[in-house]
């Protein structure tokens, strides 16, 4: 196929709902959510709280939620963020600190998103 038929080309998409934040996703693609204790490398984790849902010519919104659709995706691994530094400076105290924190991620590829 030539690049402009596959940039005309409409993918399937579905937004999901984990955790506080909301995740437009594909199949095939790999997202960083929320840390979940308990996961291994290849354990499914459904995902039922689906907001809407696109196959190209039909788009789908739910009120908040569609009821009965989810999407299935298959762990990778566990990961780490960035490093952020935490600095606290009182002036002319002689009072400095300096922390850091790496926050925890588990890395996931979504497999089947609903019709």
């Amino acid at each position: 196929m030539s690049e402009s038929t596959q940039a005309n080309q409409i993918v399937p998409y579905a937004i999901v709902c984990n955790g506080g934040r909301q995740y437009r996703v594909t199949e095939g693609m790999v997202v960083d959510i929320d840390y979940r204790e308990g996961l291994e490398s290849g354990a499914e984790v459904v995902f039922d709280r689906v907001l809407a849902v696109s196959d190209g010519s039909n788009f789908r919104l739910g009120a908040p939620v569609l009821a009965g659709l989810t999407v299935t995706a298959k762990v990778i691994g566990q990961t780490k963020g960035d490093k952020i530094f935490i600095q606290k400076f009182r002036r002319r105290k002689n009072s400095k600190r300096r922390t850091g924190h790496r926050q925890k991620y588990t890395r996931v590829e979504f497999v089947k998103l609903p019709n």
